[in-house]
């Protein structure tokens, strides 16, 4: 299946979903913080119901997960898995990099995806078998081997799932001939583009994972949960190179 009725709809619900954020942004806005202490904004809000409401138009037998709520079950095997808003942080401090995320899932697996970040005019999508994509260019992970010439993106030193690592991260980062960190969906779309090497994500939901997995995996990459899976829902992420997997395996275990 070529899934382009899919992207073509998760495509323009993003682009909705990050004008209408955008506009909530310049007119200021305040965020309340949920039980596991993230933050969460109306502009989440309103953009999720966006989201969900032209999914369920175009696709109404679908089941839906998405961040701030949407939970549907679905007739046919096939969910949306949405993050109304990656980075929550970065858009209430005004910080460019923050991403809106839609994923499709079939039968367990991620079979689409796209992520489209207003602030940086970049939009990524990736279909399973079709490739991954940004605008005209077909994404292609790099050919690194050697961390001494990679770089490295690692979202979160403050997270959990960090405390496993602690005693080794230090000196396994420095390998890298550079390190950076953009929030997740920026550090998975250069990955995927072939400009970084290697992310790391020490602790995600699903939502912060479904399009990027296909992203990386679509353009080459290598993509797993800290215990080797390749799978969405284990509370952490690694994707690279594919010739680097085996030095992130060293600091993962």
């Amino acid at each position: 299946m070529s899934f382009e009725r899919e992207v073509e709809t998760a495509l323009r619900l993003a682009g909705e979903a990050g004008t209408i954020a955008l506009d909530f942004q310049r007119r200021g806005i305040s965020a309340e913080e949920k039980p596991d202490e993230s933050p969460v904004t109306a502009a989440d809000r309103a953009c999720e119901k966006l989201i969900v409401d032209g999914l369920l138009a175009e696709f109404p037998g679908d089941g839906l997960l998405g961040e701030e709520g949407s939970n549907r079950d679905g007739a046919n095997g096939r969910r949306w898995i949405i993050d109304p808003i990656d980075g929550t942080k970065d858009f209430l401090r005004g910080i460019p990099i923050w991403s809106i995320l839609i994923g499709l899932e079939q039968d367990g697996e991620v079979v689409a995806g796209v992520a489209h970040c207003p602030g940086q005019r970049a939009t990524a999508w990736a279909t399973r078998g079709g490739g991954a994509w940004m605008g005209s260019e077909r994404l292609k992970v790099s050919n690194a081997t050697d961390p001494s010439r990679a770089i490295l993106c690692f979202n979160g030193l403050h997270k959990a799932g960090v405390g496993n690592m602690a005693s080794r991260l230090l000196g396994w980062a420095s390998k890298f001939w550079a390190v950076r960190g953009l929030g997740g969906s920026m550090d998975a779309m250069l990955v995927a583009q072939g400009r970084a090497d290697v992310w790391i994500e020490p602790n995600a939901a699903p939502w912060d994972l479904a399009p990027l997995k296909i992203l990386v995996e679509e353009a080459g990459g290598t993509f797993g949960s800290f215990t080797g899976e390749a799978s969405i829902y284990r509370g952490n992420a690694y994707a690279c190179a594919p010739g680097l997997e085996p030095f992130v395996r060293t600091l993962l275990g």
